[in-house]
């Protein structure tokens, strides 16, 4: 990806004994293997599930040729010209990225759909910046998510890492120089000749990759998109670069057979990650090791036979050739890759995918031969820090301003169908004291109700252009699931007391669950305020309540961490106490599919089984339990889908077949009914036998991927109504 000026092309060829600063033609050999992974792996080439390791190899790479530069800098001179090192990476990788990050934004507002386009701009101010990774991170981005369009700029996280990799490589290393003649001066012994011994740097680089690596493999499991993109967690694979680049002249003394061997066994273990990982496996991880350590072995190698074994195949000229275009490459293919579908209005087949992979490859020569080469060897730009430095700021200026125009063209998606009729529901009442099947009439008739509107809206084929909430609003409804707070994040500790409705009433409502259950909130809040009961909600996200033994010692740190079990202990604590006449339980169904933090997955066996208990649980508190079924999955960000689609309504519209669990719904209702609870089957409420509109009359029904609409929840406060009322007078 990155390619160090230190390793030249018209650097002279290399001898048996290869230091770090001379031209290694395998280590060119090697970037080609590492973009192809990465290539065909986002390429979604079959047998090639863990190409994603093509991003450790060139961290390995970098760590090598960085910490070998510095460190002939430092044992020459006793110091580091920082300007002249910040100048050299910034001539060499700024206009570049800054290039393909102005063309992916200028594409990404003209192809994209507006909603996924403004995250697109925004995603690439934030990678001209080059902290795009750790955007990444805060926003939680799944690096393996299909669930919805991935940013054109997702590959950038790794420019992220690296770069922020030389801003802290270089002023760590002259800390510690400067740390050793502190320390010679206090035993009065001469300052100069710090360098002479590489030790206090070996042993400096052995504990950033040990404290690194204990973060990268618990992070994997407590917070997986911070182990994954920044650079705490990476910084370990880049420090075993370092080591070989410190220990390099005992990798020499290896013998030609030994180094051949040790070169192939490290390729070996590149492909091996290459065909065996997924994007299943928990990573980075201990599965990081196999690409980390091979990368390792390959160069280490090298640097006593960088000509024989593997080095001999990486030597080969069209390794080099790829190896060449390597950092271009990488940069074009991922945009490439995610545009070219909006381009050709389908998505694309394997052979499409590889085309558009090896197009990508074309623009890399032509970024290569007119804009990488003239600028890096300009010998007026070349020749001076100052002005390479001065080159790559006014290329990030561009940029961020670039992105922030667009920003202030980039359209705004309004339904532009005709005007649809508000979605209403009437009450359906029952006299106090009727009979149970009363109460079972009235739940049907409502669900009757919602049915016709539901397969009313079936056919709709343009968003309506009184959509309520506006495809640009649907942020703000999301926003506003939080509740002030009553709806607790992954990682707050504790629940606040958040009740609604009639809060002096003597009957008490709780809605508990995860974010899941908060999204019912409006249906039920207004049923409160018409009954005059008090509503208190208890969620928590990412934590279902439910009574589930984890095994896994890891999972089991990140539920201490999350404080998941122990805001289930307060929440049952509180029912207990508060005694409430009836608990609503509701609970989002992706766990163990789109998340491994808690290390559930649902409608399996010990799912079935800790709903089960959990039911149990709560009616021993005195209240009746009402269970509410999941919504349908979509699989995608309905918003962002529809403002991409505003006459194709159908194309944002899924089956109920790939929406519904219905094996899992059905086992879950004998579950609960058997441990004397209530369950609802939600379905009814959201699809036809067929599929399952996204929009019903002029409502949104979703607010994302899997979270229902505020809007759509309190035009169902009837049902809610009907479906508590049955649960309080069923004994």
């Amino acid at each position: 990806m990155h390619q160090a000026d230190s390793v030249s092309p018209t650097a002279s060829r290399p001898t048996r004994r290869s230091e770090p600063g001379i031209f290694r033609a395998d280590i060119e050999g090697l970037r080609a293997v590492a973009v192809l992974a990465v290539v065909l792996f986002h390429a979604a080439v079959p047998g090639i599930g863990g190409g994603y390791v093509g991003v450790d190899v060139f961290f390995v790479i970098s760590g090598f040729l960085i910490t070998g530069l510095l460190w002939r800098e430092l044992s020459g001179t006793g110091k580091v010209r920082l300007h002249n090192f910040y100048g050299a990476r910034a001539r060499r990788l700024l206009p570049a990225s800054a290039t393909v990050g102005i063309v992916t934004m200028a594409a990404s507002v003209i192809l994209l759909p507006p909603l996924q386009a403004r995250p697109a701009v925004t995603d690439g101010i934030a990678s001209a910046l080059y902290v795009s990774n750790y955007q990444f991170v805060l926003r939680g981005v799944d690096y393996f998510s299909n669930h919805i369009t991935q940013s054109p700029f997702l590959h950038y996280w790794s420019l992220g890492v690296e770069e922020q990799f030389y801003l802290v490589w270089a002023p760590m290393l002259l800390a510690t120089v400067w740390l050793l003649r502190l320390a010679r001066r206090a035993r009065h012994r001469p300052a100069d000749g710090v360098t002479s011994s590489k030790r206090p740097f070996i042993v400096l680089l052995t504990l950033v990759a040990v404290v690194s690596f204990v973060l990268s493999f618990l992070g994997s499991y407590i917070l997986p998109a911070a182990a994954f993109y920044s650079l705490p967690t990476r910084a370990w694979q880049l420090a075993v670069g370092g080591l070989v680049a410190l220990t390099s002249l005992g990798w020499q003394r290896l013998s030609p057979r030994t180094a051949a061997a040790t070169s192939w066994a490290g390729l070996a273990l590149i492909v091996l990650a290459c065909g065996w990982l997924s994007p299943a496996t928990v990573y980075p991880g201990v599965a990081a090791l196999l690409p980390t350590l091979g990368a390792a072995l390959v160069i280490g190698a090298g640097c006593a036979t960088p000509t024989k074994g593997g080095g001999r195949l990486l030597g080969w000229a069209p390794m080099r050739a790829i190896g060449r275009i390597s950092y271009s490459w990488y940069l074009w293919h991922w945009p490439v890759l995610v545009l070219a579908p909006f381009a050709l209005g389908h998505s694309l087949g394997l052979a499409e995918r590889v085309i558009a992979s090896l197009l990508s490859a074309g623009l890399a020569w032509l970024t290569l031969r007119y804009l990488e080469n003239p600028l890096r060897f300009a010998l007026a730009i070349r020749t001076s820090g100052w002005r390479s430095l001065g080159l790559g700021a006014v290329a990030t200026v561009i940029a961020v301003c670039v992105g922030l125009g667009l920003l202030k063209v980039a359209p705004t998606p309004i339904g532009h169908g005709a005007a649809a009729t508000p979605v209403t529901f009437t009450e359906v009442t029952v006299a106090t004291g009727a009979p149970s099947p009363t109460y079972r009439a009235a739940v049907k008739q409502i669900f009757a109700q919602v049915q016709t509107a539901v397969a009313a809206s079936a056919d709709l084929t343009s968003v309506p252009a009184n959509l309520a909430p506006s495809l640009f609003d649907a942020l703000a409804e999301k926003k506003g699931l939080s509740f002030n707070g009553c709806l607790r994040g992954p990682f707050e500790s504790g629940q606040p007391e958040c009740a609604m409705g009639d809060t002096t009433s003597a009957t008490t409502i709780a809605l508990v669950g995860d974010s899941h259950a908060a999204m019912w909130t409006p249906a039920f809040q207004r049923v409160a305020t018409e009954r005059q009961w008090r509503l208190e909600l208890m969620a928590k996200g990412a934590c279902p309540l439910l009574d589930i033994p984890i095994t896994n010692p890891l999972s089991r740190l990140a539920e201490l961490l999350a404080h998941c079990a122990e805001w289930r202990q307060e929440i049952v604590r509180r029912l207990k106490a508060e005694r409430p006449r009836l608990i609503v339980l509701s609970l989002w169904h992706g766990y163990g599919t789109t998340e491994s933090l808690s290390g559930y997955r649902s409608y399996d066996a010990g799912w079935i089984d800790g709903l089960s208990r959990m039911v149990q649980r709560l009616r021993d508190t005195g209240a009746d339990v009402l269970v509410l079924g999941p919504i349908p999955d979509p699989h995608f960000h309905v918003p962002a889908c529809l403002s991409g689609y505003l006459d194709n309504v159908p194309a944002c519209t899924p089956t109920r077949s790939s929406a519904v669990n219905a094996s899992g719904i059905t086992a879950e209702a004998a579950a609960v009914t058997a441990s004397g609870g209530q369950y609802v089957d939600t379905t009814d409420l959201f699809c036809t036998l067929q599929r399952c509109p996204v929009i019903v009359g002029n409502t949104l029904v979703y607010l994302d991927e899997n979270h229902m609409s505020q809007t759509y929840a309190r035009a169902l406060a009837p049902v809610a109504a009907a479906l508590a009322d049955r649960a309080l007078a069923q004994k």
